[in-house]
């Protein structure tokens, strides 16, 4: 398959490719069926989808679990880096970039003879260049930070499949988290914990070591169904055919979003920290966000937290070790503490991301279910438990 065709009107079976954290594939998958994208299925890292260009776009848009929306090109052997190059060369570039774009390739995956991630996206960029030269005359520039397009190609098996990224930067940067504390969750496995735990959009909603206080902002973000794209410029949006093409579907997508939102949150919303600077940059992020009204951030101490409903979902990221000193007698102690303070709130659900092993023996409650998840490198469960 040497090019494709991704137009709006002629092409209603394109395969699209929304990648995101191990773990996570599951969440993805309801994610996108909900939008209405059709026959999506879920791989290692990914879940693919059918639909046209502008359902890419709309996943952009809406998806808050997804790390990138990918359309692929093109897929063909490549068992050396000679074959890489004149797969990639038989593809039309011309369609998708002009001397004046900017690009760049991201490479992933290995083949025999092409392990190196920087030689295959040198051998690539050769391969769109050349064949621009040739069509056009020239060549255009490469800009690996923020270039118009960018490319992704991935090895697997022995084949090479060439891909254009949507997202540009990568979705889980929504633009309102400018303040960090120590190990953040990213947004989108934030809202990928909140949407495998089930975590009740018209209940409470508590959060007692909120960090920068990323999990209490995407459950308000989805309880107001704001589209967590709304804020932010994508990838497409640079591509030559963008305001050809898509410009006034892409308009229409945005009113239809803005359209969509609630005013307020449906039921109270609490992060707490003991962390005067974490309270401060939680705040800092909800206000980017527009959701500072819809979270009330206070001081405490998780161990001493009190129920302020019938029902409710609790959602922890206790610390691993690190930020309390790491020795495991203070650890123990905290999440038995902390267990404590979760037995008090009956009928709540309680989603705790466990990175610790000693934090499941100590809680002091039964998980209902568990499932491994990767934040970054590391390995983590996640629990979820319903207080009696």
């Amino acid at each position: 398959m040497a090019g494709r065709d991704l137009g709006g009107d002629g092409v209603r079976g394109l395969r699209l490719v929304a990648t995101c954290a191990s773990g996570t594939e599951g969440a993805v998958r309801k994610e996108l069926a909900r939008l209405g994208m059709r026959h999506a299925k879920g791989g290692r890292g990914a879940v693919s989808f059918e639909g046209r260009i502008e359902d890419g776009m709309r996943a952009c848009l809406w998806s808050r679990t997804a790390m990138r929306v990918l359309a692929p090109l093109s897929s063909f052997p490549a068992p050396d880096a000679a074959a890489l190059y004149e797969g990639v060369r038989a593809v039309d570039w011309t369609e998708w970039l002009t001397v004046k774009t900017t690009l760049a390739v991201d490479a992933t995956g290995t083949a025999p003879g092409l392990h190196h991630a920087g030689f295959v996206a040198l051998k690539v960029k050769d391969g769109v260049v050349d064949c621009l030269r040739d069509r056009l005359g020239a060549r255009p520039d490469v800009d690996t930070r923020d270039p118009d397009v960018r490319i992704v190609v991935h090895l697997a098996r022995g084949q090479a499949e060439l891909s254009l990224d949507l997202s540009g930067a990568p979705l889980y940067r929504r633009g309102y988290r400018n303040t960090v504390q120590d190990a953040p969750l990213k947004e989108t496995l934030a809202a990928s914990i909140l949407a495998l735990g089930g975590a009740d959009l018209d209940l409470p909603f508590l959060d007692p070591l909120c960090g920068s206080g990323t999990l209490a902002i995407e459950h308000a973000l989805s309880a107001r169904r704001i589209a967590p794209g709304l804020k932010r410029v994508f990838g497409f949006q640079r591509w030559p055919r963008y305001r050809g093409e898509w410009q006034s579907a892409w308009d229409s997508m945005k009113e239809e979003a803005r359209a969509a939102a609630l005013p307020a949150a449906p039921a109270p919303i609490r992060a707490s920290d003991r962390s005067e600077e974490a309270l401060d940059a939680s705040r800092r992020n909800a206000r980017a966000a527009g959701v500072e009204a819809d979270i009330r951030i206070e001081l405490a101490e998780a161990r001493s937290i009190e129920p302020f409903g019938d029902r409710g979902t609790i959602c922890a990221n206790p610390p691993y070790g690190e930020r309390i000193g790491g020795q495991p007698l203070q650890l123990v102690g905290f999440y038995r503490g902390l267990g404590e303070a979760f037995q008090r709130f009956h009928g709540w659900s309680v989603l705790v991301l466990s990175g610790n092993p000693q934090l499941e023996r100590n809680l002091g409650l039964r998980p209902e279910w568990t499932h491994r998840l990767w934040n970054g490198p590391l390995e983590v469960n996640l629990l979820r438990y319903l207080v009696p």
